[in-house]
């Protein structure tokens, strides 16, 4: 049989819905026209598969996909490796989704349409460095820091409800001398279960709790060297320690230089001025509700870290902007812009 003639001239992009089991793929012209829409397996030999049918049919310029970070990750790792531009697409778009419908092809099509015309532009992460690795330890360690935050609540309550000598020995003690002494105790089976249930609970909570205690320090000992080697000058900045200096660098990506400028960054992170002026009331922005939360959150951190420790440049700036009749929320909001434009100039790339 003879082999079909690709016409290596030609431009196409590709776009993909991603899902658990199989991605379904679209391949448009340079004009949006359909060429194909195929699916395939999720795994090595299917991720190899779509790239050479996506390839019969001209020279893939790039790629849109739906959920780099999630479904699509190994994906996206797959054609990055062979060159291929991967561009993150968000949502479909609503207006042919209401018009044509809900179907896997067309979220695929549609992908692929976004990545052509610029709709679609964001670079998707790199998913194959440093920052990858914090990543997936920060899931753990934040998880053990939920639990354990969870464990202490629980070992507090408890001892509301403790028998009167247990509720006394226990009733004033801080968080960390709750859970230290609570480890120590004996329970003894005897006439009073309540006393013997108490006491078996308080055990297994703060056990339970030097246990996570002791994953988030394995975890710390990992991560620390990981943010010291990706990003020194991030961590020179003041305020910014390891754990917020590990959340900027994972909104950021392995590939920083795919955020084009400090503004692009300061959106990401959800401090980029929201115009919020009506009627007699000018020149004010109101919170923005967007970008990465933890990457806002972190900077939240830098700020108060600085607010806390009477940073002079921090301490003078407030003073100079109440003066002029802004409130603490707007100031706060300005300092987060301003350490975003910072942490910008000390990414990685």
């Amino acid at each position: 049989m003879a082999m079909p003639i690709v016409d290596l001239s030609r431009r196409v992009v590709g776009g993909v819905d991603t899902h658990l089991d199989v991605h379904v793929a679209a391949v448009v012209d340079s004009i949006g026209g359909v060429l194909g829409v195929a699916s395939f397996a999720v795994d090595r030999a299917g991720y190899a598969a779509l790239l050479s049918w996506m390839s019969g049919f001209g020279t893939v310029d790039r790629v849109g996909i739906e959920g780099t970070g999630s479904y699509g990750a190994g994906l996206s790792r797959s054609f990055a490796g062979a060159g291929i531009a991967v561009i993150e697409v968000d949502r479909p778009n609503r207006q042919e989704r209401r018009r044509n419908g809900k179907s896997d092809e067309l979220d695929a099509i549609e992908a692929a349409r976004a990545a052509l015309s610029g709709r679609a532009r964001g670079r998707a992460k790199a998913r194959g460095g440093n920052v990858e690795a914090i990543r997936a330890l920060l899931v753990a360690k934040r998880s053990a820091r939920s639990a354990r935050i969870a464990s202490i609540v629980q070992l507090r309550h408890l001892m509301f409800t403790a028998p009167d000598d247990v509720r006394e020995r226990f009733a004033r003690l801080r968080p960390e001398a709750l859970v230290r002494e609570a480890a120590r105790l004996r329970p003894r089976s005897g006439a009073d279960p309540v006393r013997h249930a108490t006491k078996t609970t308080a055990v297994i909570l703060a056990r339970r709790v030097q246990s996570l205690d002791d994953e988030i320090a394995l975890l710390d000992r990992q991560i620390a060297p990981l943010v010291k080697a990706t990003a020194p000058a991030l961590l020179d900045i003041y305020g910014v320690g390891i754990d917020t200096a590990a959340t900027l660098l994972v909104a950021a990506g392995d590939n920083a230089e795919r955020i084009r400028s400090e503004a692009a960054w300061a959106k990401l992170c959800g401090t980029s001025p929201v115009p919020a002026n009506t009627g007699k009331r000018d020149n004010r922005f109101r919170l923005n509700s967007g970008g990465n939360r933890q990457a806002n959150n972190a900077l939240w951190h830098i700020v108060f870290t600085r607010l806390g420790q009477h940073e002079p440049r921090t301490v003078a700036y407030i003073q100079r902007r109440l003066a002029q009749g802004r409130t603490k929320p707007e100031i706060i909001r300005c300092l987060k812009r301003y350490v975003a434009r910072e942490t910008f100039s000390a990414l990685p790339r």
